[in-house]
């Protein structure tokens, strides 16, 4: 059946929209930047705080855990404020929680100011991507991911090697605090610039909070949803906690030069990223997300078996590896914000960020028991941890086709009105 001519025409954004996409985007970077310097300050907290890998698994497992218990607990109320007020708040207890972490002096301070951080950081990415199905329909949600998600790779581009450069010259806690200033001023900006985002208040019910939840979480469309997004995380969570102390000890990649490897990583990363994100857009996402899901397998499963490699060699294995993940996001995250009504929104996001993060969290944690350093430096089992990383990625395959049969067609995928 042909589309409508209205389909077929290109859909421009207003000048507020383009502002939000970005804003969104800087946001993200902020809170991402957080997570991921775990990975590359992984090698420097194993040796200065002198850490097992099971502790530092316990680290990253830390933050995953708390966001996903804060977005449960948030979803309830989560469709019953203006989404700035929501967004500010939250973001106002990650910069909070960022500052602890660089005022950490030990391994616990640090293990509780992580927890802090995932408390209020976890819940920020759901709430983003509810205003991204706010004010923009689902034709061109591809095209708004892929650029909300560059912010993934900008965090490699410039967050991750400028924070290797501060924590080698001064110290890991550096890091954290550039972090928690630059979120002092993008707190700024939402405050000043953000206008209200309350049309979903209009279409809210009486229901009780935690009805309100198990109204969300039960809901037919909503399970399906949340079948397919619950081990997306898998991956990121376990192997880039690593990901540093592999390439040192066992690829041979210096710490000087590790910078090069994520910059290079994440300047390819930011061009695939609205490619990958437009192409979802004109071929479907699900087709995007199967590609992306078969390259990274076999980019997972071959790069964990590497012994001392050409940095040129690893270089390209990242870019490649981090491509395919990167269209296995865009592609996840478009499809996930056509689920929800306008009224559910708020919540289903928080229920299905919340489910990742704990599934996230699992995964860390399982890493941290898989991967084992030997007292000569190279981590030990990393294979084992690529075929787990594979597994995950396989099962999702028929959970998302699902959702993508679900989605198509459907009426939550339309925007609420916004002025240019």
């Amino acid at each position: 059946m042909p589309k409508p001519a209205s389909q077929n025409k290109p859909i421009k954004f207003t000048r507020y929209q383009s502002f939000v996409v970005g804003l969104l985007a800087f946001l993200q970077f902020s809170v991402i930047v957080d997570f991921m310097i775990l990975s590359p300050l992984g090698a420097l907290l194993l040796r200065d705080l002198h850490v097992t890998t099971s502790q530092f698994g316990l680290v990253v497992s830390a933050y995953a855990f708390s966001a996903g218990l804060s977005g449960l607990l948030t979803a309830g109320f989560a469709d019953r404020f203006d989404r700035k007020k929501l967004l500010l708040f939250f973001y106002v207890g990650f910069i909070l929680g960022t500052f602890l972490c660089g005022l950490a002096p030990d391994y616990h301070f640090l293990l509780a100011a992580r927890i802090i951080t995932g408390l209020f950081g976890g819940v920020i990415g759901s709430i983003s991507f509810a205003i991204v199905a706010d004010l923009f329909p689902m034709q061109v949600r591809g095209r708004v991911m892929g650029v909300v998600q560059t912010s993934f790779a900008a965090s490699q581009v410039l967050g991750i090697p400028i924070g290797l450069l501060l924590s080698n010259r001064w110290g890991w806690h550096t890091p954290f605090f550039v972090i928690s200033a630059l979120g002092t001023v993008v707190g700024f900006v939402v405050l000043a610039k953000l206008r209200p985002l309350d049309t979903h208040l209009k279409h809210q019910t009486n229901h009780h909070p935690l009805k309100h939840l198990w109204l969300t979480a039960s809901k037919p469309r909503h399970l399906v949803g949340f079948s397919a997004t619950i081990l997306l995380a898998t991956g990121g969570f376990m192997l880039m906690p690593f990901g540093s102390a592999f390439s040192v000890n066992n690829l041979g990649i210096s710490l000087d030069k590790l910078p090069l490897v994520y910059v290079s990583t994440g300047l390819c990363s930011m061009i695939a990223g609205p490619m990958l994100g437009r192409l979802g857009d004109q071929i479907g996402k699900f087709p995007v997300f199967l590609g992306g899901t078969f390259l990274a397998m076999a980019m997972v499963l071959y790069y964990t078996r590497l012994g001392i490699t050409p940095l040129w060699m690893v270089i390209a294995i990242n870019i490649v590896l981090f491509a395919a993940i990167n269209g296995r996001g865009v592609s996840a995250s478009a499809l996930a914000s056509g689920v929800p009504e306008l009224r559910d929104r708020g919540a289903y996001m928080s229920v299905s960020s919340s489910l990742q993060q704990l599934s996230g969290g699992v995964a860390a944690w399982i890493a941290g028991l898989i991967v084992v350093q030997t007292p000569t430096g190279p981590l030990q089992n990393y294979p084992m941890l690529g075929i787990v990383v594979a597994t995950a990625m396989i099962i999702s395959l028929p959970l998302m086709w699902n959702v993508d049969r679900m989605v198509k067609d459907s009426p939550a995928g339309t925007p609420v009105p916004v002025e240019s």
